[in-house]
């Protein structure tokens, strides 16, 4: 999930922000207008630190799995591990979408057409879409997860057995 939080904020900036320049961390501030030099270094240095944390995200979720590889843990089912990324992603959409969006409206999703409600309200609907279809997945990949533990358990059963 650490994963889909982070790569979630990834693709976030790296969209919205930088590619499609739709909004920064502070455009819808006031004393940050996008259409001045001090705005825009505001704002690409309030990105910079989005991205960063992001960044920190991704290292935690890497060194948890390994972490628990190394302590010998069944590596996740690919809809184990996909299911939990998108559920995570989901996650950081409804979060910031709420937090950034709603709350402190530090910016919208478009704040380049003057942050429309309608987008704030899409993007939220897609984070609620990751978050279900993401945890229909994982569950998914669960249950496959512990059809192989069982099917272990009984091939080891089954061998001390013949011995």
């Amino acid at each position: 999930m650490l994963y889909g939080i982070g790569l979630g904020g990834f693709v976030d900036g790296i969209a919205l922000h930088q590619i499609l320049q739709w909004h920064h961390m502070v455009s819808d501030v006031e004393n940050y207008p996008v259409t001045t030099v001090a705005g825009l270094e505001a704002n690409t240095l309030g990105d910079g630190f989005f991205h960063l944390a992001t960044w920190f995200l991704v290292l935690a979720a890497s060194i948890t799995a390994i972490l628990s590889w190394r302590k010998g843990h069944l590596a996740p089912t690919w809809s184990f591990h996909i299911g939990l990324v998108l559920a995570g992603w989901g996650i950081f959409n409804v979060a910031e979408g709420l937090i950034d969006h709603q709350l402190l409206g530090v910016h919208h999703v478009r704040d380049d057409l003057g942050g429309p409600l309608s987008w704030d309200v899409g993007f939220l609907v897609i984070g609620g879409l990751l978050i279900i279809c993401g945890w229909l997945l994982y569950k998914r990949g669960l249950r496959a997860l512990a059809g192989s533990v069982r099917s272990a358990g009984e091939d080891s059963r089954n061998m001390c057995a013949s011995e």
